[in-house]
């Protein structure tokens, strides 16, 4: 068996429902957004969010129609950020095929991420619990935070680790935080075993995003999908960030000049590419996740043994060891 089938065993029947739940969700009658909906569904991936909340809340009791809508509404909040953010990224492939607004248009896109973010507050609301409400309102206000901060440092090579993780904190890790914290909540978890799911997610979260970085600094076919995107896109992530405090001065200067020109070639990527791992960044960047993942671990080790605990540790190991 897999790792991403030993995730996904002890909750397959619920997956198989939520399935179901996410296709009503989409259901419209304006033809449009109904075309645009189905070529979202066929292209949806992994389900990691709901996975999360569902595995959370197999931890405190069984898993009811509170936590269908409560995982309902992350997959809904993390489709639209992904609607967004090729908008603004000027992104036109996702997963393999062409995004939403290079399908369509950026105005189209814009407004079908909209129109998932208000049906993820739908669902959040059908819980009938205003903390969880309350969380899904409070990761579109961090995610648009941390996707100006981001913006805002683009093409800078000065970044400090500390703004790194501000930026991955909430563009990333809040949102497996938010996953694991309303899952507990849906099953009625004490507030301190909500705050210890909430906690787990934030570190997992982590982890994810710094090995995402990492993948950046390899080639197409060691990966096997694109890399070298967020160089090409002038975005300073902790393996050249640790590179460019630590490599060599000349070697230093070359990449960051190549940064402040925008001089993105093919040759010059591969340049910074060769110097982030040679100059420890990427070993660096994998001793964080090491970091991150004891401390999951850690506030893993305080809830009680089962098989969803046993598939979130699962969670961790294949965040850590994944290859894509």
């Amino acid at each position: 068996m897999s790792l991403t089938e030993s995730i996904r065993q002890p909750i397959e029947q619920e997956l198989k429902t939520f399935k179901q739940f996410f296709e009503n969700s989409l259901k419209t009658d304006n033809p449009l957004l109904a075309e645009i909906n189905g070529y979202i569904i066929e292209n949806s991936g992994k389900k990691l969010r709901p996975i999360l909340t569902f595995l959370s809340a197999g931890n405190f009791g069984k898993i009811n129609d509170n936590v269908y809508y409560a995982a309902l509404s992350m997959e809904l909040l993390h489709n639209a950020s992904l609607i967004h953010d090729d908008v603004v990224d000027d992104t036109h492939e996702r997963r393999g095929r062409s995004s939403v607004n290079a399908r369509w248009s950026n105005k189209v896109a814009v407004l079908t991420g909209d129109y998932m973010l208000s049906t993820a507050l739908i669902c959040g609301a059908k819980t009938n619990k205003v903390a969880i409400l309350k969380s899904i309102a409070n990761i579109g206000m961090e995610l648009a935070d941390g996707e100006l901060l981001q913006l805002n440092n683009m093409q800078k090579t000065n970044i400090s680790e500390d703004e790194y993780f501000k930026i991955i904190q909430k563009k990333t890790a809040l949102l497996f935080a938010t996953c694991t914290e309303i899952g507990a909540i849906a099953a009625e978890a004490s507030p301190e075993m909500q705050k210890i799911m909430f906690d787990f997610g934030e570190n997992l979260g982590i982890c994810f995003q710094i090995k995402d970085d990492i993948f950046d600094y390899y080639n197409d076919i060691e990966i096997g999908k694109p890399t070298g995107n967020d160089l090409q896109d002038g975005k300073v992530t902790l393996p050249l960030i640790y590179a460019l405090q630590n490599g060599d001065e000349t070697e230093r200067a070359k990449v960051i000049t190549i940064i402040q020109n925008k001089d993105f070639t093919a040759a010059n990527i591969d340049y910074i590419m060769q110097y982030a791992r040679q100059s420890g960044g990427v070993s660096y960047a994998e001793s964080k996740i090491a970091e991150y993942k004891q401390k999951a671990m850690d506030l893993l080790n305080q809830l009680p043994m089962s098989d969803y605990k046993k598939s979130l540790e699962f969670c961790l190991e294949y965040t850590s060891a994944r290859k894509h």
